[in-house]
């Protein structure tokens, strides 16, 4: 050995190496992503986002680097060249939004990418297993199909008295493959909903595709990869196409006799079309494409008689078209497609409040084709029935047992021609039938009639949904079972993200219930409810609650496509509107937004930035963002103070306290201000940040001028008053604590129960319990009286109610023409559940770094409370990996679980100052060298941890007691 000090080093290196992480400890890459979705098929992004996720046993398991490679085949990137992208090592601990940065990608290029990383001990991973993405159609050139429809001599309806439901239309078009095919995609759209047929099944179980935006301005396409399912020879395409959003019934037009002719329907036009381009790619390396156009046959009598998203839907099973959608099929009674501008200008007058206008419901080819992004709205759970009742004789009521939208599948045996009915509802009458007077103009019923299989027949509507909990079946010859109706739950498949559970049941069940609700109305849009004649995309409901539906699922791209759809209905002077899509007002065009449902264009991306990273949403509406605080500015007073214009909901539904409307936007003004400067920040539009923070001074300046009578007592005197006060940051620090006590004596004034509506109740317990008051807030979400959460759930809720007072017991069913009993609003209070009782939030966007900080209330409590919340288990799947938190006190012990993905690092908050005092993994915290003691804060002792499992315990510091 010519040099022995090497040979020194080499042996201490290995001893170091030998306490690095054995192989099976190293980081496990999973879960690749391309703009959030596995394998996407229609990227549109030339710079599209890449993410992944990180396992690893061992504590502490952190990346300190990555290489991406990206190759245009899979045999490149096999032999690990990235001839398309190969980033080289990079020091980062970055796992999401990492933007491709290779050669510039164009229409239909389908790459390949896999990656390593480098782990905390500057050891590489094994190579991650290939993904890829496929570029969408990028230019307008891109699409060769066309538009058709058929000639549809019908007038335009004007009777307002009944209800116009025209039958589905089926397409087909058959063709041949004389080669070997190496690949083929569809794509497909419509003005309307469409399910996409080939050779004898459908290309996707999902439902409503392409998926609703304004028609004439922007249509959805959906990419589907058909390879599998085509055929050597003779093959066979066909859609079935029904009104959807374009021509049905939408929202409480028809209940106000909104839109042309007042009928409630044909927003967007009268007669639905089709586009559908299905590119083939034979392995020699030829091509052939199957388009949209006048060789595709059509007819209007197959067995979808009517179909309506609100009304239902009636499938005659006699009429089915057996092997339509096959090759070979005998379709010479079906009529030749037409070119959908064959029906030329179709006039009518477009009726709402003060806008009465003529408008043309004839054929426009939207400006844009866009890809959908979110996830596809698909049935996620079976839900069999539990009873079935007989009110009344003939009619039987099926009980579900849970509060939900979807739809049933009917199993029946009977004779042909046979028409059974089904109707539903969310409650019954006292005598035990159905109610659906809550329902309003929505008709809410399906109708089945038999072909006479003696076998059994079974059905399920495409075209429709409900939201229900009671499915009412009539017309059957023999009485059904259990097994005759199973409920379908639909919804966007946004992946579950999060759970709550705690020693209180009412509690357990609540958070079940906002769960529920966030499934069954994030369904195309964040619609307010699902039942009734509305189901809009309400902007009050969408950003009161848009931080709790992150922690129950995984709503980045759902909320991705619903900000393009909200920029798209903004108004030309700034203003957002009261929902969106936005395709009637429902009060003078000067009138179509309130304080508070607008700020959704700001609250949301902040959101959606804040928990995932996410600053390209900030980015492509950061113009739209700007024109909205613009004309707030310009309709608010010199000083920034907001006024009374708009909708008049304010604090909606609370219960007898009122906050004035132009109180509540200045909260929300100053708030907006606070959240644009800080994605400036993030965004590096650093003259924006500093404008926005000098704005806000100017509005809490004259905000104290106006409202504030000193030492924390304000001349609006609400609960919500206070609580949106102290959350926007508009009161002094000095008098905060006492603003603080002013809102606790009120709450206790009130029996120790909330007063709030929708905006005010999202920030009371937060405010609450930042401000010393947590275990009034615990008691608030503990209470069984009314008005509380508690009072929903022993009142038999499954889902979460619009009103405080939708039911009570001494009055029974509130407002039957607006009354909600699946509405996801007053859930909001989970957001506090997940970072108050759970413990769980981010301290910087994307999730890098976590506080863990459960505040485990004081066990003493008042005569006719409810046992205090004594244990907690939580998780929350956030976009690094999942977070778990679990805890309980037994008398004066706490024990804390708490469980980080690899590649994350937290701040952990225990209840006791005292480190001495603590255990973790049942030795000494001084003997845990994965833990590092900070020091005592907010009466506690904070701790840094990095990725792993830890079990702390400890003895209450008597604060806690």
């Amino acid at each position: 050995m010519k040099n022995p000090a090497l040979f020194l080093f080499l042996i201490l290196a290995g001893v170091v190496m030998s306490a690095e992480p054995a192989g099976s400890e190293r980081l496990q890459i999973l879960d690749l992503r391309c703009e959030y979705q596995e394998n996407p098929l229609a990227i549109e992004s030339t710079a599209p986002r890449l993410s992944w996720r990180l396992v690893s046993p061992a504590r502490g398991a952190a990346q300190t680097a990555w290489r991406i490679l990206v190759a245009s085949s899979p045999a490149a990137l096999a032999e690990n060249r990235g001839d398309l992208w190969d980033s080289g090592k990079v020091a980062s601990a970055a796992m999401a939004q990492i933007p491709y940065a290779g050669k510039a990608l164009g229409s239909r290029d389908r790459v390949y990418w896999k990656l390593m990383v480098w782990d905390e001990h500057g050891r590489a991973s094994a190579w991650s297993e290939p993904a890829e993405w496929t570029m969408g159609l990028l230019a307008p050139s891109d699409w060769r199909a066309r538009w058709i429809s058929f000639e549809d001599s019908s007038p335009v309806a004007t009777d307002v008295t009944r209800l116009h439901l025209p039958p589905a239309q089926h397409y087909r078009r058959e063709f041949v493959l004389s080669k070997p095919v190496r690949r083929a995609l569809v794509y497909a759209s419509a003005l309307g909903i469409c399910d996409l047929h080939l050779n004898g099944g459908l290309v996707d179980e999902a439902y409503f595709q392409p998926g609703w935006s304004d028609y004439s301005k922007r249509a959805y396409y959906r990419a589907y990869d058909v390879t599998a399912k085509l055929r050597p020879g003779a093959n066979a395409l066909g859609a079935v196409v029904t009104d959807g959003w374009y021509a049905g019934y939408i929202g409480f037009g028809r209940l106000k006799k909104f839109g042309p002719n007042e009928l409630g329907r044909y927003f967007y036009g009268k007669t639905p079309a089709l586009l559908v381009q299905l590119e083939i790619q034979y392995a020699d390396g030829t091509s052939q494409t199957v388009v949209s156009d006048e060789q595709w046959r059509l007819t209007r009598e197959g067995p979808v008689r009517e179909a309506d998203l609100l009304m239902g839907e009636h499938y005659d099973a006699r009429r089915e078209l057996p092997g339509w959608n096959l090759p070979g099929y005998d379709d010479r009674q079906w009529i030749s497609a037409s070119w959908a501008t064959v029906n030329g200008d179709v006039p009518a007058i477009f009726r709402a409040p003060g806008a009465n206008r003529a408008v043309n419901l004839g054929f426009r080819a939207p400006a844009v084709l866009q890809a959908y992004v979110a996830p596809p709205i698909g049935v996620t759970e079976e839900l069999p029935a539990k009873s079935i009742s007989e009110p009344k004789p003939g009619i039987y009521l099926f009980d579900f047992g849970q509060n939900f939208a979807g739809n049933v599948r009917l199993r029946i045996k009977g004779k042909a021609g046979t028409t059974v009915t089904l109707r539903f509802g969310e409650m019954r009458h006292q005598d035990g039938t159905l109610m659906t007077e809550n329902l309003r103009a929505a008709r809410a019923t399906d109708t089945y009639t038999l072909r006479g299989d003696p076998s059994g027949e079974t059905w399920t509507p495409r075209f429709t949904y409900h939201g229900f909990q009671y499915a009412e079946l009539t017309g059957v010859e023999e009485k059904p079972t259990l097994d005759t109706l199973t409920g379908l739950v639909l919804q966007n498949k946004t992946a579950p993200a999060g759970s709550f559970e705690c020693s209180d049941p009412v509690l357990t069940r609540f958070a079940l219930n906002a769960a529920w609700s966030q499934r069954a109305n994030y369904l195309e849009v964040p619609t307010d409810c699902p039942q009734r004649d509305e189901r809009l995309g309400w902007t009050g409901d969408a950003q009161t609650y848009v931080r709790t539906g992150t922690y129950f699922a995984d709503i980045a791209t759902f909320f991705t496509k619903w900000m393009d759809d909200l920029e798209e209905a903004q108004f030309n002077f700034g203003a957002y509107p009261d929902y969106a899509p936005y395709p009637m007002p429902d009060s003078k065009l000067a009138q179509a937004f309130a304080a508070a449902w607008g700020d959704a264009g700001i609250i949301c991306p902040w959101t959606i930035w804040r928990v995932y990273g996410d600053t390209a949403m900030i980015r492509r509406h950061w113009a739209s963002m700007t024109r909205f605080m613009d004309w707030r500015m310009a309709t608010s007073s010199a000083d920034g103070l907001s006024v009374n214009i708009g909708n008049m909901f304010g604090d909606w539904l609370n219960v007898d306290e009122p906050t004035p409307i132009e109180y509540l936007s200045t909260c929300y003004h100053a708030w907006d201000c606070r959240m644009m400067a800080e994605m400036a920040d993030a965004t590096g539009e650093k003259l924006a940040a500093e404008t926005y923070r000098w704005r806000l001074s100017r509005i809490r300046e004259a905000f104290l001028r106006t409202y504030d009578k000193g030492k924390g007592e304000l001349s609006v005197d609400t609960q919500t008053a206070y609580a949106l006060a102290l959350w926007a940051g508009l009161i002094p620090e000095a008098d905060q604590a006492a603003a603080a006590r002013r809102l606790a004596d009120k709450v206790a004034a009130k029996g120790n129960r909330l007063s709030t509506g929708f905006l005010g109740t999202r920030v009371l317990l937060p405010i609450l319990s930042t401000y010393g008051y947590h275990d009034l807030a615990v008691r608030l979400f503990q209470n069984r009286q009314y008005p509380s959460w508690g009072y929903e759930v022993v009142n038999g809720a499954t889902s979460v109610w619009e009103r405080w007072d939708s039911y009570t017991v001494e009055g029974g069913i509130k407002d039957r023409r607006m009354n909600s009993f699946n509405h996801y609003a007053l859930g909001a209070v989970m957001e506090w559940a997940y970072q108050w009782l759970a413990g769980i939030d981010t301290m910087n966007p994307g999730y890098g770094d976590v506080l863990i900080r459960p505040r485990p209330p004081k066990s003493a409590v008042q005569p006719g409370d409810e046992p205090r919340i004594h244990w907690v288990k939580a998780h929350y799947d956030s976009i690094r990996g999942p977070i778990a938190t679990e805890w309980n006190r037994t008398g004066d012990v706490y024990t804390l679980k708490v469980i980080l993905p690899a590649n994350m690092i937290g701040s952990v908050w225990l209840p006791t100052a005292a480190a001495a005092e603590v255990s973790e993994g049942g030795r000494p915290l001084s003997a845990s060298p994965s833990v590092t003691v900070i020091g005592p804060q907010d009466d506690g002792l904070l701790l840094r941890i990095g990725a792993g499992t830890y079990i702390f315990k400890l003895r209450l510091a008597e604060a806690f007691r």
